[in-house]
Protein backbone atom coordinates (compact mmCIF):
# COMPACT_ATOMS: atom_id res chain seq x y z
CA UNK A 1 0.00 0.00 0.00
CA UNK A 2 1.28 3.22 -0.60
CA UNK A 3 2.02 5.16 3.05
CA UNK A 4 3.54 8.29 2.77
CA UNK A 5 6.44 8.81 4.34
CA UNK A 6 8.22 11.47 7.00
CA UNK A 7 10.30 12.56 4.36
CA UNK A 8 7.61 13.56 2.66
CA UNK A 9 5.46 15.28 5.20
CA UNK A 10 8.79 16.90 7.16
CA UNK A 11 9.92 20.23 6.51
CA UNK A 12 12.91 20.94 5.39
CA UNK A 13 13.89 24.63 5.99
CA UNK A 14 14.31 24.23 9.61
CA UNK A 15 14.73 27.10 12.07
CA UNK A 16 17.30 25.80 14.36
CA UNK A 17 19.65 27.32 17.60
CA UNK A 18 22.82 26.63 18.24
CA UNK A 19 24.25 25.01 22.06
CA UNK A 20 25.54 29.05 22.69
CA UNK A 21 23.01 31.17 21.66
CA UNK A 22 21.63 33.18 24.12
CA UNK A 23 18.47 33.15 25.72
CA UNK A 24 16.74 36.23 24.29
CA UNK A 25 18.36 35.30 21.25
CA UNK A 26 16.17 32.43 21.16
CA UNK A 27 12.72 34.22 22.20
CA UNK A 28 13.41 36.33 19.15
CA UNK A 29 13.55 33.27 17.12
CA UNK A 30 10.35 31.84 18.00
CA UNK A 31 8.60 35.13 17.65
CA UNK A 32 10.26 36.16 14.33
CA UNK A 33 9.71 32.18 12.51
CA UNK A 34 6.12 32.42 14.49
CA UNK A 35 7.60 28.52 15.54
CA UNK A 36 7.01 27.12 19.22
CA UNK A 37 10.03 25.56 19.48
CA UNK A 38 13.57 24.66 17.46
CA UNK A 39 15.95 22.10 17.24
CA UNK A 40 19.57 22.71 18.87
CA UNK A 41 22.38 21.61 16.95
CA UNK A 42 25.90 20.61 17.82
CA UNK A 43 28.88 21.83 16.36
CA UNK A 44 28.41 19.07 13.43
CA UNK A 45 24.74 19.87 12.80
CA UNK A 46 23.32 16.74 15.12
CA UNK A 47 20.20 17.86 17.06
CA UNK A 48 21.51 17.66 20.71
CA UNK A 49 18.02 18.74 21.68
CA UNK A 50 14.58 20.69 21.41
CA UNK A 51 14.03 24.18 23.07
CA UNK A 52 10.33 25.28 23.38
CA UNK A 53 8.80 27.80 24.38
CA UNK A 54 7.64 26.07 27.89
CA UNK A 55 11.44 25.85 28.48
CA UNK A 56 11.69 29.89 27.82
CA UNK A 57 8.81 30.05 30.81
CA UNK A 58 10.43 27.76 33.03
CA UNK A 59 11.82 30.98 33.69
CA UNK A 60 9.16 33.77 34.73
CA UNK A 61 7.27 30.67 36.30
CA UNK A 62 10.57 30.17 39.06
CA UNK A 63 10.62 34.09 39.32
CA UNK A 64 9.08 35.13 42.85
CA UNK A 65 5.60 37.52 42.43
CA UNK A 66 6.03 40.67 44.54
CA UNK A 67 1.80 41.48 44.04
CA UNK A 68 1.68 37.66 46.31
CA UNK A 69 -1.93 37.28 43.72
CA UNK A 70 -0.33 33.83 42.74
CA UNK A 71 1.22 31.27 44.93
CA UNK A 72 5.06 29.64 43.68
CA UNK A 73 5.21 26.69 41.75
CA UNK A 74 6.87 24.19 43.02
CA UNK A 75 9.45 23.50 41.37
CA UNK A 76 11.60 20.01 40.66
CA UNK A 77 15.88 20.54 41.08
CA UNK A 78 16.13 19.77 37.41
CA UNK A 79 13.08 22.83 36.43
CA UNK A 80 14.83 25.13 39.22
CA UNK A 81 18.64 24.31 37.32
CA UNK A 82 16.92 24.85 33.92
CA UNK A 83 14.86 27.91 34.81
CA UNK A 84 18.57 29.64 35.49
CA UNK A 85 20.09 28.54 32.30
CA UNK A 86 20.97 31.49 29.85
CA UNK A 87 21.44 29.03 26.67
CA UNK A 88 19.68 26.92 24.92
CA UNK A 89 22.02 24.38 25.75
CA UNK A 90 21.13 24.44 29.64
CA UNK A 91 17.45 25.68 28.50
CA UNK A 92 16.82 23.00 25.92
CA UNK A 93 14.91 19.52 26.40
CA UNK A 94 17.77 16.46 25.38
CA UNK A 95 18.33 14.15 24.63
CA UNK A 96 16.27 15.27 21.21
CA UNK A 97 13.85 12.67 20.19
CA UNK A 98 14.00 11.90 16.39
CA UNK A 99 12.72 10.58 13.99
CA UNK A 100 13.69 8.75 10.41
CA UNK A 101 12.84 10.13 6.45
CA UNK A 102 11.84 6.55 6.10
CA UNK A 103 9.38 6.06 8.84
CA UNK A 104 5.53 6.27 8.22
CA UNK A 105 2.63 8.32 9.69
CA UNK A 106 2.12 5.48 12.38
CA UNK A 107 5.70 5.20 13.77
CA UNK A 108 6.04 9.06 14.14
CA UNK A 109 3.36 9.14 15.95
CA UNK A 110 3.98 6.37 18.80
CA UNK A 111 7.02 7.93 19.07
CA UNK A 112 5.24 11.26 19.50
CA UNK A 113 2.57 9.96 21.95
CA UNK A 114 4.95 7.80 23.96
CA UNK A 115 7.90 10.56 24.23
CA UNK A 116 4.92 13.06 24.68
CA UNK A 117 6.32 15.24 22.35
CA UNK A 118 4.74 17.97 19.46
CA UNK A 119 7.65 17.26 17.12
CA UNK A 120 10.09 15.68 15.96
CA UNK A 121 13.72 16.40 14.37
CA UNK A 122 14.02 14.13 11.44
CA UNK A 123 18.16 12.77 10.70
CA UNK A 124 19.96 10.99 8.25
CA UNK A 125 22.21 7.79 9.18
CA UNK A 126 24.87 9.98 10.76
CA UNK A 127 22.38 11.82 12.53
CA UNK A 128 22.33 14.72 10.63
CA UNK A 129 19.62 17.45 10.75
CA UNK A 130 17.50 16.87 7.17
CA UNK A 131 14.12 18.74 8.55
CA UNK A 132 11.68 18.69 11.15
CA UNK A 133 8.06 16.94 11.74
CA UNK A 134 5.19 18.33 13.76
CA UNK A 135 1.61 16.93 14.10
CA UNK A 136 0.01 19.49 11.98
CA UNK A 137 2.28 17.81 9.42
CA UNK A 138 1.08 14.47 10.33
CA UNK A 139 -2.80 15.02 10.69
CA UNK A 140 -1.99 15.95 6.44
CA UNK A 141 -2.55 12.49 5.67
CA UNK A 142 -6.75 12.61 6.22
CA UNK A 143 -6.71 15.45 3.90
CA UNK A 144 -6.36 12.78 1.47
CA UNK A 145 -9.43 13.04 -1.35
CA UNK A 146 -12.18 10.04 -0.28
CA UNK A 147 -11.43 9.47 -4.27
CA UNK A 148 -7.68 8.68 -4.00
CA UNK A 149 -8.39 6.55 -0.73
CA UNK A 150 -11.23 4.42 -2.36
CA UNK A 151 -9.15 3.65 -5.09
CA UNK A 152 -6.36 2.55 -3.12
CA UNK A 153 -8.32 -0.19 -0.92
CA UNK A 154 -10.06 -1.00 -4.05
CA UNK A 155 -6.72 -1.98 -5.91
CA UNK A 156 -4.13 -2.72 -3.33
CA UNK A 157 -6.18 -4.27 -0.42
CA UNK A 158 -9.70 -6.07 -2.14
CA UNK A 159 -8.03 -6.54 -5.51
CA UNK A 160 -4.07 -7.39 -5.39
CA UNK A 161 -3.75 -8.69 -1.18
CA UNK A 162 -6.65 -10.46 -0.81
CA UNK A 163 -7.27 -11.47 -4.70
CA UNK A 164 -10.86 -10.46 -4.17
CA UNK A 165 -12.87 -9.88 -7.50
CA UNK A 166 -14.11 -5.89 -7.20
CA UNK A 167 -18.08 -7.12 -7.80
CA UNK A 168 -17.54 -9.51 -4.76
CA UNK A 169 -16.85 -6.86 -1.81
CA UNK A 170 -16.88 -3.16 -2.51
CA UNK A 171 -15.71 0.16 -1.00
CA UNK A 172 -17.48 3.19 -0.38
CA UNK A 173 -15.41 6.09 1.50
CA UNK A 174 -17.51 9.43 3.04
CA UNK A 175 -15.17 11.97 4.53
CA UNK A 176 -12.41 8.70 5.39
CA UNK A 177 -14.67 6.58 6.55
CA UNK A 178 -14.66 3.21 4.81
CA UNK A 179 -17.49 0.84 4.72
CA UNK A 180 -17.20 -2.65 3.06
CA UNK A 181 -20.25 -4.35 1.40
CA UNK A 182 -20.48 -7.49 -0.62
CA UNK A 183 -19.76 -11.11 0.46
CA UNK A 184 -16.24 -13.22 0.75
CA UNK A 185 -16.43 -17.29 0.66
CA UNK A 186 -14.35 -17.77 4.21
CA UNK A 187 -15.69 -14.86 7.04
CA UNK A 188 -12.31 -15.22 8.28
CA UNK A 189 -11.20 -12.74 5.64
CA UNK A 190 -13.70 -9.96 7.05
CA UNK A 191 -11.25 -9.01 9.76
CA UNK A 192 -8.66 -8.97 7.91
CA UNK A 193 -10.27 -6.73 5.12
CA UNK A 194 -11.10 -4.58 8.16
CA UNK A 195 -7.28 -3.97 9.26
CA UNK A 196 -5.84 -3.25 6.15
CA UNK A 197 -8.19 -1.01 4.84
CA UNK A 198 -7.43 0.54 8.28
CA UNK A 199 -3.95 1.24 7.81
CA UNK A 200 -4.51 2.60 4.72
CA UNK A 201 -3.34 6.71 4.62
CA UNK A 202 -6.20 8.81 5.82
CA UNK A 203 -8.56 6.15 6.97
CA UNK A 204 -10.98 7.82 9.43
CA UNK A 205 -12.35 4.88 10.26
CA UNK A 206 -13.57 1.36 8.56
CA UNK A 207 -17.51 -0.92 9.29
CA UNK A 208 -18.61 -3.94 7.08
CA UNK A 209 -21.46 -5.18 5.46
CA UNK A 210 -19.84 -8.69 4.65
CA UNK A 211 -21.49 -11.68 4.75
CA UNK A 212 -20.19 -15.30 4.19
CA UNK A 213 -21.25 -16.33 0.35
CA UNK A 214 -23.16 -18.92 0.68
CA UNK A 215 -21.75 -22.95 -0.82
CA UNK A 216 -22.91 -23.13 -4.35
CA UNK A 217 -26.30 -25.10 -4.53
CA UNK A 218 -26.73 -25.28 -1.10
CA UNK A 219 -29.80 -23.70 -1.02
CA UNK A 220 -31.53 -26.22 -3.80
CA UNK A 221 -29.78 -29.44 -1.04
CA UNK A 222 -32.07 -27.82 1.52
CA UNK A 223 -34.82 -27.68 -0.71
CA UNK A 224 -34.75 -31.08 -2.71
CA UNK A 225 -33.40 -33.37 0.09
CA UNK A 226 -37.15 -35.07 0.28
CA UNK A 227 -37.98 -38.69 -1.18
CA UNK A 228 -40.10 -38.02 -4.33
CA UNK A 229 -43.81 -38.64 -3.70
Amino acid sequence: MEHRTIGELMTRKVVSAQLDTPFKDIAQILADHAVSAVPVLDSLGRPAGVVSEADLLRKAADRSDLSGRTPLPHLEAWERARAEGRTAGELMSAPAVCAHPEWTVVEAARLMEVQHVKRLPVVDETDTLLGIVSRADLLRVFLRQDKAIQEEISREVIGRTARLGTSAVTADVIQGQVTLHGSVDNPLLIPVLLRMCAGVDGVVAVSEDVKPAMAAGSSMAVHGSGAPS
